[in-house]
Parts: structure tokens; sequence; C-alpha cells
């Protein structure tokens, strides 16, 4: 599986207006009135560009999706049901990330993707200037290097026992068996645990650890980002929708499920039959 990126890039695509589909969605506090503000254009076969002009539009999309491991993606030509696309997210000063995606379900005004990879750092990536962005020092980039040039065997030994600094390096590695070896790091915090579980390459073992580890399945944060995660199991998906709080479930009912099962029993859930 090609890895996802997370990065800013300049991609040389410019967005022309008459390329551009509204992503018509009400503003907070209208009725009856769509932004038009968030927009998007498709660049070639299976990728987009994504532009938010406002931060509010941003920001409201990083709360209900992205945030989720998810994203709308306006589109005339809707993308094939599970299809991979990649998206470039253009922030309001500017700012890009390109991500990779799977199209989950159809919208009205076009598809809902699963994200892959980690999402926490988007919001903060596209709030940025471009000319802003942070640069490693050469003590930093030489860590990261380092720690992300390890054999294998050496990655799932530092799991247990690695530091902060070293976590949050490891926490990004594609391999699974790392991510559950740092699950056995006493020192992990949730928000780590968070980010394992929106990962793209979370696997059986791992989802199961998390939900057996009572504190962890506990926290609302790690239970929403595993029934937003497309490799979470669908017994394991179920079973946590039943346990979410009613705002935690809309979102699923009306499309953000990453299955037709998962979408099925938020509907009854919200209908007080679950």
């Amino acid at each position: 599986m090609a890895r996802s990126r997370i990065r800013l890039k300049p991609t040389g695509v410019k967005v022309e207006p008459a390329r551009l589909h509204g992503n018509r969605r009400a503003r907070p506090g209208t009725t009856g009135r769509y932004d038009e503000r968030v927009k998007a254009a498709r660049t070639g076969a299976g990728r987009y560009v994504v532009e938010f002009e406002r931060e509010d539009e941003l920001r409201g999309e990083h709360r209900t999706s992205l945030a989720h491991g998810g994203l709308r993606l306006p589109a005339v030509e809707k993308p094939a049901l599970f299809s991979k696309v990649e998206v470039t997210l253009r922030g309001p000063l500017g700012a890009e990330v390109a991500v990779h995606g799977t199209v989950v379900a159809p919208l009205a005004d076009g598809v809902a993707l699963a994200i892959e990879g980690i999402t926490d750092a988007i919001l903060e990536v596209l709030l940025a200037s471009p000319a802003g962005e942070p640069a490693l020092d050469g003590k930093d980039r030489s860590s990261w290097d380092r720690l992300r040039g390890l054999p294998r065997a050496e990655k799932l030994l530092l799991g247990p026992k690695a530091d902060r600094a070293e976590r949050l390096v490891l926490v990004q590695d594609n391999d699974p068996q790392v991510l559950y070896s740092l699950l056995k790091n006493p020192r992990i915090t949730v928000d780590e645990v968070v980010r394992i579980a929106k990962s793209a390459y979370l696997v059986y073992q791992t989802a199961e650890l998390i939900l057996k580890t009572s504190q962890w399945a506990a926290n609302i944060d790690v239970r929403v980002a595993l029934v937003h995660n497309p490799k979470t199991p669908p017994a394991f998906a179920l079973r946590i929708v039943a346990t979410l709080p009613e705002a935690e479930v809309k979102p699923i009912a009306r499309g953000a499920a990453t299955s037709m099962a998962l979408k099925q029993a938020a509907l009854k859930r919200l209908q007080g039959g679950g």
C-alpha cells in the first residue's frame, strides 16, 4: 500500500473559477443559504484540489470531517465508490496538504472520503502561511531521519520504551506491528492512542488491544477515531456505535459510515431501536 502523505508542497495548480464546484453547506446561523467558498476542482484522473477561502469554513470542515479521518469532496462527476483519489487541500493563506483517500459514500453534491494516515496536523498546516513552514534544525532532522531509517526489528524493540519524541515519529510508521508495539509503552498518552486508532495501518490485533484497555476504550475521542477508520473491523465498529452520544452518531447515519451495516446501525440507534 502506498503510504499517505501529509505535507506542504507547491503544486503549481491554479484552480480556475469555471471549474470550481461549491460545497453547498449552510453556514452556521443561517437558514436556506449555502456557502460557495469551499471549492473543488478535478485536476486529473483521480486527482482533485479542494480550496478553503475562509478560515471558518476550514475549521468547520475539520471539526465535522477531517478530525475524524473524513472529507466531503464536492464533485459534479463523482468518482466511483471505493476508488482511490489524491486530494490537495489548500488553506485560506495558500498552504497546501496532499492526502490520499478512498470514496466510501455518495453525497448529494459529491462524495465522502476516508482519508489515509494521520490527519491531526492538517488544520495547523492549512492555517499557516507557506512561507511560515516550520523547519527542522540539523539535530531534529538527524534524529527524525535516524528513527525513520531504523531496521524493523529495532523499531519493534524501541516501541515499548520510546520516549515522547521517539513515539511521535514511530506513531506515523506504516508497519502495523510497530504501531502495536507502541501500545505496550506504559508512557503512551491518550492522544497518541487516538493517532494509532486513526491510522491507515490499523489491524485487527491493534484495534482489539485498544478496546480491551479500559482507559482507552472509555475515551470518546479514541472510540470516535476507531468508528470512522475504514480499517477498524466491522464487528468492533458496530459495537462502538452503540456507545457513542447522539451527536457522534448523526454524522455516521448521514453518510460518514465506513460500511452500510454501520450506517444502518446508526440509523437504528437514532430511531430509538438500538
